[in-house]
């Protein structure tokens, strides 16, 4: 007899946002679909999601009390396992927050880190995902006991794992420490692979862009590589070099990066420095865009706000606006070619338009 073991139940989730002052209606919104977004990429399924509008958040809770009981009684109905938050909790409203709901409450960091946990595949991408997320759990440690004695797994704790996570506080600083050490040799190794680069005096492009907009299908169509192009949030996470001779017989290095996202944890960047330095100390930067995507210029800002955190903007750069074959007519292209001179737009699914990104390379 076979014996088949019943699958785990999709964790059910609920959204929370605050419209507080600065942040428009609108840009809730749309911050909360990225969210739902997320929540779905980490295997979470989305069964509400809750605004409130306050002047600041609340010390105690993030949101007011009353707001507070009220997601209480939601999460009981709608038999809610996983409350998430659309910004990141100070350590205390976490732990207020989970004693209320008596539910795993993460925030929009958390999220990201778990996300990242779940693509990381090489030494170096779990390294630096290991990093950022235990820098970002030593302030919740005794939050975080707690979590881990009521839960058994799921969203939001995948990476150091349980054990590591026990430990004393000077444990796991010395493993923090111990991390950033061999980050730091990881770190060494790509200078020097860089400076054997230089050597040939071949220019370096890093290929960068907001997650999902297209930068490692770009890469295979270019070079002919096998990069994962897959259609879902942060598919690369390690940064991969291919050679491209450009028409004229000049070579170019191109390399992937990981995708950008509004409110990247600052932890995350700091941690993928090993890794982001392919940006820093690239010749030029191809700033790929999805530019089908309802809100592109905010993705475009979120760019540039990551691009100036690793002290990179002014770099020369050219853009690319990407699926031109998902627009029903020209008319954004237009607009968009003429709001951002020298710019090109292609198809790197059809190849629409490479010809124009390969001349403007050369």
């Amino acid at each position: 007899m076979i014996e088949t073991r019943p699958q785990k139940a999709q964790e059910r989730a609920l959204l929370i946002g605050l419209e507080k002052q600065g942040v428009s209606k609108w840009e809730l919104h749309d911050s909360l679909d990225e969210l739902r977004e997320l929540a779905n990429s980490a295997g979470a399924q989305v069964v509400d999601t809750v605004t409130q509008k306050l002047q600041k958040p609340t010390a105690p809770y993030y949101i007011g009390r009353g707001k507070a009981e009220s997601i209480k009684e939601s999460c009981q109905d709608q038999r809610v396992t996983s409350v998430i938050f659309d910004d990141e909790l100070s350590p205390a409203q976490g732990r207020n927050l989970e004693n209320l709901f008596a539910r795993k409450v993460l925030d929009r960091t958390q999220l990201i880190l778990d996300i990242f946990a779940q693509r990381a595949r090489s030494r170096e991408g779990r390294l630096q995902i290991e990093l950022a997320q235990l820098q970002y759990l030593l302030p919740r440690l005794t939050r975080m006991w707690h979590h881990l004695s009521r839960q058994t797994g799921g969203i939001g704790t995948r990476g150091p794992g349980e054990t590591q996570l026990e430990v004393d506080r000077r444990r796991v600083q010395e493993r923090i420490a111990r991390l950033e050490r061999e980050l730091e040799a990881v770190r060494k190794t790509r200078a020097i692979q860089r400076q054997a680069r230089k050597r040939h005096q071949w220019p370096v492009a890093a290929v960068v862009g907001y997650t999902n907009a297209g930068k490692s299908t770009l890469l295979n169509l270019l070079t002919g590589a096998d990069l994962v192009a897959e259609d879902k949030l942060f598919a690369t996470l390690d940064p991969t070099t291919r050679s491209f001779v450009l028409p004229n017989k000049q070579r170019v290095l191109l390399t992937d990066t990981v995708g950008f996202l509004r409110k990247l944890p600052h932890t995350l960047i700091e941690s993928f420095k090993a890794t982001l330095e392919e940006v820093t100390e690239a010749d030029l930067l191809i700033h790929i865009v999805d530019l089908s995507h309802p809100r592109v210029d905010e993705q475009m800002e979120a760019v540039d706000a990551v691009i100036k955190e690793l002290d990179a903007f002014g770099k020369q750069t050219l853009i690319v606006f990407n699926k031109i074959d998902n627009l029903p007519n020209r008319e954004l292209v237009d607009s968009y070619l003429k709001r951002f001179p020298g710019s090109v737009a292609i198809s790197a699914r059809t190849g629409e338009g490479v010809d124009n990104l390969v001349q403007a390379l050369e």
